[in-house]
């Protein structure tokens, strides 16, 4: 299931095809073992149908909003990324000149590499990045260590400014870990399935169309709630727009 909400149109393939068997599946039940006859069982079933498909439609209305306020908390800490890196490079200009201008020199450098987190889908280059990343962490606290020292307000504001930008890039990671359960997932497709085994069983008669539209609509509904949920492998994604118009700035000075 991983594997397949990180592709969400081959999430919507597989949803669209399987929902459909589904109720082809109900279907066939219908005229092969037992149809219903009398209406008092009919009415039964109906109220069972409508019951389920309540169901169906609570859930993927709790899953899009898990969904959608993840996606806003990565477009949140794409923010405050942004506005910890620029701020500390503001406040290098506290330190000696010759430690405020590596600071900024490795900002942004740091800076690069995190617009790239954001725009990279690639898994060997996104560990690369990581690394590189890492790296450019470490020599950042290392740039400001011996200026720290020195107990005086100017200089912790730089520490704390520093502490800022490296704490922000672990909560942007721990955001993009953030998804919808896999047991959420799966208690999405159980529900799609038995619903339209339900919707096949209870048909009049076979509807071509009704049971083509019935997977579509909540096929369509699954594929949106995996491409918002995806961070990289879905058509919405959050941009790294504050990071780049930074980037912009500070390449001008």
């Amino acid at each position: 299931m991983s594997t397949l909400v990180d592709v969400p149109l081959v999430l919507f393939v597989v949803s669209l095809i399987a929902l459909w068997l589904a109720a082809q599946s109900g279907d066939l039940i219908r005229r092969a073992v037992r149809p219903l006859r009398q209406e008092a069982e009919r009415k039964d079933f109906n109220t069972v149908l409508t019951a389920a498909l309540t169901l169906l439609t609570l859930v993927l209305a709790f899953s899009f909003s898990m969904a959608t306020s993840r996606y806003d908390l990565r477009k949140k800490y794409e923010e405050e990324e942004a506005n910890a890196i620029g701020t500390e490079h503001f406040r290098a200009d506290l330190l000696p000149s010759a430690d405020a201008a590596k600071v900024r020199e490795l900002l942004k450098k740091y800076l690069d590499q995190r617009i790239l987190f954001y725009t990279t889908r690639d898994k060997d280059r996104l560990k690369q990045i990581g690394a590189h990343t890492a790296r450019l962490q470490a020599d950042l606290w290392a740039a400001i260590l011996p200026s720290a020292t020195q107990s005086t307000p100017t200089i912790a504001l730089v520490v704390s400014g520093m502490n800022d930008v490296l704490n922000s890039q672990g909560y942007t990671q721990a955001a993009w870990w953030n998804r919808i359960p896999g047991s959420a997932w799966a208690l999405v497709a159980g529900i799609a399935v038995c619903c339209h085994i339900l919707l096949g069983y209870c048909a009049h008669r076979t509807n071509t169309v009704l049971f083509l539209v019935f997977p579509l609509v909540a096929s369509i509904s699954i594929y949106l709630i995996a491409d918002i949920d995806s961070p990289r492998g879905g058509v919405i994604r959050v941009l790294p727009q504050n990071l780049q118009a930074l980037s912009g700035s500070l390449r001008v000075k």
